[in-house]
């Protein structure tokens, strides 16, 4: 739809469009008439809805702050669960998991083989060298935030605080990637580089997502692309950076029980961290991590 330059802008930022976001619209038509794939209108974020995304962020960052002090040996996952219920609470927000087509828990406990979506539960208890995802999501005021870290308990071995620590690593490479009018697969490749230069593999099937009005929103996002293809990255966009890196093979199965619980079908380690990030007309924001 062809906006006038005096009419409100498209974002609901009630500004003219000519003083929002007309000269955006043009240098994306600009990319699409070239042939790259670009995001819709209901991608971006205006600065209202920008800042309530930013608040939920802080929100999600301090509940895992506090998973991070208490978590130990001898802990059950169900307890992490109750945790992240009580002090989300006490932000007054509400764990956006609970409930999310079926879900019955307020949070994601990921323990060595499990890739993600692991079931927190009174009868798994955390050891000694075991690696954790704990994976936070949150809604506050309305807004949507999501983040996950991994944690080591106790004296893990070598080999898995490595794939823990590779792992950030690619997501900070990834991150490094996000810029307005480069391209998702900027960050994929560099993420899915890092990994196989490390021997460890990146599963296909499950990526991030975009995230701040609805806990799961356009665009998917894959760490299997190339540099110079996907979604054209432009200001306002917000979603997840979480790859999930395998010490093995990169496939995968769903537990038929549940139908929640992801595993390596090797059953070896796999890691993961989240952050959520924001494109800027300089670079990025971190709003989560």
């Amino acid at each position: 739809m062809k906006l006038e330059r005096n009419g409100a802008c498209w974002c609901g930022s009630q500004k003219k469009y000519k003083f929002c976001h007309m000269k955006m619209d043009e240098k994306i038509s600009k990319f699409q008439r070239d042939g790259h794939i670009v995001p819709t209108r209901k991608i971006i974020k205006n600065e209202e809805q920008i800042q309530g995304i930013r608040e939920s962020g802080k929100v999600n960052i301090a509940i895992l702050d506090y998973i991070g002090e208490k978590i130990c040996a001898g802990m059950s996952t169900e307890e992490i669960d109750r945790m992240v219920v009580e002090k989300t609470e006490q932000f007054g927000g509400i764990p956006a998991p609970l409930g999310f087509e079926g879900y019955l828990k307020s949070v994601c406990t990921s323990i060595d083989e499990v890739v993600c979506h692991g079931i927190p539960s009174e009868d798994r208890l955390l050891k000694d060298g075991d690696i954790i995802n704990v994976d936070v999501s949150t809604i506050y005021q309305g807004y949507f935030s999501d983040s996950s870290r991994m944690f080591c308990i106790g004296n893990v071995p070598d080999e898995k605080r490595k794939l823990v620590d590779v792992t950030k690593e690619c997501v900070e490479l990834g991150l490094a990637q996000v810029k307005p009018w480069g391209f998702l697969g900027d960050m994929g490749q560099a993420v899915h580089d890092h990994a196989k230069a490390n021997g460890y593999s990146v599963v296909k099937e499950i990526g991030g997502h975009g995230v701040g009005l609805e806990f799961h929103e356009d665009p998917w996002i894959s760490y299997r692309t190339r540099k110079g293809t996907d979604m054209l990255m432009v200001p306002g966009m917000i979603f997840t950076i979480e790859p999930m890196v395998n010490m093995g093979s990169d496939a995968i199965e769903i537990d038929e029980a549940d139908g929640w619980t992801v595993t390596t079908k090797d059953g070896l380690p796999s890691a993961q961290w989240e952050y959520m990030v924001l494109v800027t007309e300089q670079g990025h924001e971190v709003l989560a991590y």
